[in-house]
């Protein structure tokens, strides 16, 4: 019987060169092609790298998933190191193999050489999956209300 060998998930900084496969990977969670949106912040991320922390997992040489976030030193008028994480993404092709928690414990390790005691994430109330991650991984409710307005393209 051959037995399968389980590969090495390498945790790397995303370059530009990450680009179109993370907008693959998006498109086929997503069912949409956000390029320019991966672009830019992956733009931002390399221009700014102090203020971001973004990484990518490797499998076999393929970039099978990834975490954008970045730093804020208060937001909302709070006064606080926080960072917000605001992409996960793992190929479907390779969900339920531990890239998501290689990349979070990564995330953590050098959130915390940066001292930032705190990370923050928004998901949507239907996206059970993603839920029971952020769970397992420590995430719970804060108590704020996320507000959001509906503007209307017929008003000027």
């Amino acid at each position: 019987m051959d037995q399968e060998l389980d590969t090495e998930i390498v945790i790397r900084s995303l370059t530009r060169d990450d680009c179109a496969r993370l907008v693959a990977m998006d498109t086929k969670i997503t069912g949409r092609s956000r390029t320019a949106w991966y672009e830019g912040k992956l733009d931002r991320a390399l221009a700014d790298s102090d203020l971001q922390v973004s990484l990518g997992a490797e499998k076999d040489g393929v970039l099978v998933g990834a975490m954008l976030a970045g730093l804020h030193f208060g937001e909302f008028g709070l006064p606080e190191p926080v960072a917000v994480l605001d992409t996960v993404l793992v190929d479907p092709a390779f969900s339920r193999q531990g890239i998501a928690g290689a990349l979070y414990d990564q995330l953590t390790t050098n959130l915390r050489a940066l001292r930032i005691e705190r990370i923050r994430t928004e998901v949507s109330w239907d996206e059970h999956e993603l839920l029971g991650y952020f769970a397992s991984a420590g995430f719970k409710p804060v108590p704020r209300l996320v507000l959001e307005a509906e503007l209307d393209p017929k008003t000027g």
